[in-house]
């Protein structure tokens, strides 16, 4: 489809972006008859070349014209045309000005042969015309009066003459007038505009041109050949009381005899329009093109849009409600119908809306800026929608905020529409194609649908999607934009399931906002940012959290892995900066040093950061503000100029808000730092992604997914991991210190293990009891141990992590183990040598000093350990003890053991001991008391 602006072609004035006040498009008749108005009021060719002759408007002249000419079927001789203000009532007066006083060359002007062709006549009849502009009149010397100026105007001197001397102070009576019409020795025109401001301004004379009028009707109803016209306003916005008065007095007399016309034609004001703004619309192809897209395509979709344009009536088939469509788009071209529409629809029951000069002159602000921007940076359209309005520039606000009578709409159409900071060009900022400005489009949508007079001020979804939709944008494009819009302004609310409005009164969102804004940075925001990120990464924690150390002190140095959260205030940015490259040098030194020490267990700490960005901030701002705007409402501070909606709402939106900031916790908190050797700086960085709250894990659980992903964290391990990774340099040996493989599970080294002591303990004993691998102990001088565990069972306080305890690889604990399983052997049978029977022989002194000492050296021992061990070593008995002392014979091991508990738990205990030395299996030789 082509765009509007390269088919229609609007006037010069149009183009050139004039000055557009209303009054450029008001008719003033004083002017016109004097050759002071422009010349397309006050020549009749430029002016009936842009007259559109309506229904309305050929009716209301043809009916006086058959009048004039001595027809009386069907015709009044009094009519009053009543409207509201800019309604049409001069128009339609100069109208039959210029028919009538260039009578002979009317038929040449534009529309008028059809004119005369409706109202069955042959030509436009002569005829004296008397026009009264009540606003210009004013007394002169020879006509001090109305009806001494109407007289002059239809018969001259003579006209005077035939009222008489009284009538500079009497009004005449009805034979005085008509002897006044026959002086005129023609058909006689009067016509009556702007009544009530002569009244007004001459109130002196407001009882004898009371008088006066009721004379004159009841004159020239007598006559076959005189009509009067007189417009009366509807509106009553702008009447005094005392107006009023005199407006229903004149009225009451005028309607004896008249018959009213509505001075305009609601249907027809597109031809109106296009006939005042453009010089061409363009080829009828292109239109008709356009028109037939337009209506299929909203055709095919009448589901999601209002009924009065796509329905299909039961007498009327679906092809004729389609044409139907289809014309009411050809006719409205290059205007969208919902953009002329929206003015009958909605604004013609505004007071204060001057329906022909007020929409004309906000129409061709409209077209002259958006003709000229269309063309260098605003988005294409093939036709003009209400989005498009130019509500950006400062002119044309003042004509629609001035038509809707509603100055105080500003502050809303700038803060949610118009402005570069509103809420909508916000929302805009990443919008192209066919949804660029989506946003600002439907807020200006909102506003000129749910503005005009009718009593639901609301414009519904469907009438957004007929304003906006077109075969490049779907209808939930136009619902999401609705609903984003909403979701941000100020003074736009949602009104039941599928309304939005625009008011003066700022909804809770600003209210919320103002509150936002008077928040403490030290006192409230800072505090409250670092509460909502340690209470989320605390919640449901399955390792210990560190939150926002002050130094490395702050942080233990412990096997145990453990989670260090990073001030929100301090961001891991990543960059090449002077600032990010101090702050990794912190960071490294903190993981590598306890203090002036250097730290034990580097690898088990993992180090969280938040990114660059203000979105948490902005988070926990809004809800600190909504908390306090919560509160307020509850405690009946805050007023109730709030719909109920917003009110109920409230509770959903605080909690909302809470919502957002532990999102934003989530998704901000993106990088885990853990420490590594072969970095340049120690230091390892993972970006954990795009992040979301889920009710089956924990932010702390997530941070540790993620390490597990990337083979960095591990609940357990397997023989085959520490088998691959065995120290070369222990290959031979084939027995690794459990101190050293404990270190290298913490350093990072080897992967990270959540409670590495414990887990370690358990799979070693694991790997012992499957013969995967062997443990030892006790290693002395020659290169054995005092005891070696293969194939057996070891339970876990029985592994300790000294570096006289070695894991040994299978090999090397069979081997060591079958040494000992032989030599234990050959000790138990070894014969005993017989000395009683062996004859005694002389034996060197050397000899016998050797024997002495091997005979001094098999003297035993006995050897007795005493005392009280305290309970943090009590694993240890077990590891380096006992394997030293099972070696000697007739080992005994008394245990003495007391301790205290509450009596209520006493028994539980009880039960507890005694099965557990059941399970050893030396229930007979242990009494528990």
């Amino acid at each position: 489809m082509e765009y509007w602006y390269n088919v229609a072609i609007p006037r010069k004035e149009v183009r050139e972006g004039r000055s557009f006040n209303p009054d450029e498009f008001a008719i003033h008749l004083e002017q016109v008859i004097n050759k002071t108005a422009p010349e397309d009021y006050s020549d009749p060719g430029q002016f009936f070349s842009r007259t559109c002759f309506t229904r309305a408007l050929r009716e209301h002249t043809a009916m006086v014209l058959r009048r004039l000419s001595g027809e009386t079927a069907n015709t009044a001789p009094v009519m009053t045309l009543i409207t509201q203000f800019g309604g049409g009532k001069t128009h339609t007066l100069t109208t039959l000005y210029h028919l009538v006083t260039s009578a002979k060359k009317a038929a040449d002007y534009f529309g008028v042969a059809e004119l005369l062709k409706e109202a069955n006549i042959s030509s436009v009849p002569e005829a004296k015309v008397a026009a009264f502009v009540g606003n210009s009149w004013d007394p002169t010397p020879g006509r001090e009066t109305p009806w001494l100026d109407i007289a002059f105007q239809l018969a001259g001197d003579a006209g005077i003459k035939e009222l008489g001397e009284s009538a500079k102070t009497i009004p005449p009576g009805t034979e005085a007038l008509i002897r006044v019409f026959k002086a005129a020795n023609k058909p006689v025109l009067l016509l009556f505009d702007e009544v009530l401001n002569f009244l007004n301004r001459h109130r002196t004379m407001a009882e004898h041109f009371h008088a006066f009028i009721q004379n004159l009707t009841v004159a020239v109803t007598g006559t076959t050949c005189g009509a009067v016209l007189i417009s009366l306003p509807r509106s009553q916005t702008e009447m005094t009381e005392w107006d009023m008065q005199w407006q229903d007095k004149i009225t009451k007399v005028v309607r004896r005899v008249a018959k009213d016309l509505i001075a305009n034609d609601e249907a027809e004001i597109g031809e109106v329009v296009r006939r005042r703004l453009f010089e061409s619309i363009g080829r009828e192809e292109t239109r008709k093109a356009v028109a037939r897209t337009y209506a299929e395509w909203y055709f095919e979709h009448r589901a999601q849009l209002p009924p009065e344009w796509t329905s299909v009536d039961t007498s009327v088939s679906e092809a004729s409600a389609k044409d139907l469509l289809y014309k009411r788009f050809e006719t409205c071209y290059p205007f969208h119908p919902a953009t002329l529409s929206v003015f009958q629809r909605k604004w013609q029951a505004l007071p204060q809306y001057q329906q022909t000069r007020g929409t004309l002159s906000m129409l061709a602000q409209w077209v002259s800026q958006v003709f000229q921007s269309d063309h260098i940076n605003a988005r294409k359209e093939p036709l003009i929608t209400l989005g498009s309005a130019p509500l950006d520039i400062p002119e044309f606000r003042s004509v629609v905020l001035g038509q809707l009578g509603e100055s105080r709409l500003l502050a809303a159409i700038n803060t949610d529409i118009s402005d570069n900071q509103s809420h909508a060009q916000a929302l805009d900022a990443d919008t192209s194609g066919p949804l660029q400005n989506i946003h600002r489009r439907v807020g200006t949508t909102i506003l000129f649908e749910s503005s005009g007079g009718q009593v639901e001020k609301i414009a519904h979804l469907p009438e957004l999607r007929f304003a906006l939709c077109e075969p490049e944008i779907d209808t939930t494009s136009i619902d999401t934009a609705a609903y984003k819009l909403e979701s941000k302004s100020y003074f736009i609310r949602k009104v039941g399931s599928d309304g939005y409005k625009i008011g003066y009164q700022p909804t809770l969102k600003k209210v919320v906002s103002d509150r936002r804004a008077s928040l403490d940075e030290e006192t409230e925001i800072i505090p409250a940012i670092r509460k909502t990120v340690e209470e989320e990464f605390k919640r449901n924690a399955t390792i210990p959290i560190i939150s926002f150390p002050a130094d490395e002190m702050a942080i233990p140095d412990s096997p145990k892995l453990t989670m260090v959260v990073a001030d929100p205030l301090i961001e891991w940015s990543g960059e090449e900066t002077g600032t990010f490259q101090m702050l990794r040098k912190k960071i490294a030194s903190w993981t590598s040093n306890h203090g002036t020490s250097p730290r034990l267990y580097p690898g088990s700490l993992i180090w969280c950061f938040k990114r660059p960005g203000r979105e948490l901030r902005e988070c926990i701002e809004n809800k600190l503000a909504w908390e306090r705007v919560h509160s307020e409402i509850r405690s009946g501070t805050l007023g109730s100029d709030f719909s109920r909606d917003e009110t109920n709402d409230i509770g959903t939106k605080t909690l909302n808000a809470k919502d957002y900031a532990k999102e934003e916790v989530w998704g901000g908190y993106r990088y885990a730092v853990i420490y590594d050797a072969c970095e340049k700086d120690s230091l390892k960085v993972i970006d954990l992604g795009a992040g979301h709250s889920s009710a089956s894990e924990t932010l702390c659980s997530r941070i540790l997914t993620a390490l597990k992903s990337n083979a960095l964290l591990n609940e357990t391990v397997g023989a085959g991991y520490i088998e691959r990774n065995w120290p070369p340099a222990l290959k031979e040996t084939g027995a690794w210190p459990l101190s050293s493989l404990r270190q290298s599970f913490l350093n990072g080294s080897l992967t990270r293990l959540l409670d590495p002591d414990s887990a370690l303990r358990l799979k070693i004993c694991d790997f012992v009891f499957r013969g995967e691998f062997g443990l030892s102990s006790g290693k002395n001088a020659f290169g054995t141990y005092g005891r070696i565990w293969y194939q057996e069972q070891v339970f876990p306080e029985e592994v300790s992590f000294e570096p006289e305890v070695y894991l040994l690889l299978k090999s090397q604990a069979q081997k060591l183990k079958k040494v000992t399983e032989q030599s234990e052997s050959s000790a138990e049978t070894s014969p005993v040598p017989d000395t009683q029977n062996t004859p005694e022989s002389p034996v060197p002194d050397s000899v016998q000093s050797k024997s002495t000492q091997i005979s001094s050296a098999r003297i035993e021992q006995n050897i007795i350990i005493s005392g009280t061990i305290p309970p943090d070593s009590f694993n240890r008995i077990g590891t380096r003890l006992i394997p030293k002392i099972r070696s000697g014979k007739n080992l005994r091991i008394n245990l003495s053991i007391s301790f205290s508990i509450d009596n209520d738990a006493s028994q539980d205990l009880l039960d507890d001991l005694i099965q557990a030395i059941n399970d050893i299996g030396i229930s007979e030789d242990l009494k528990v008391e």
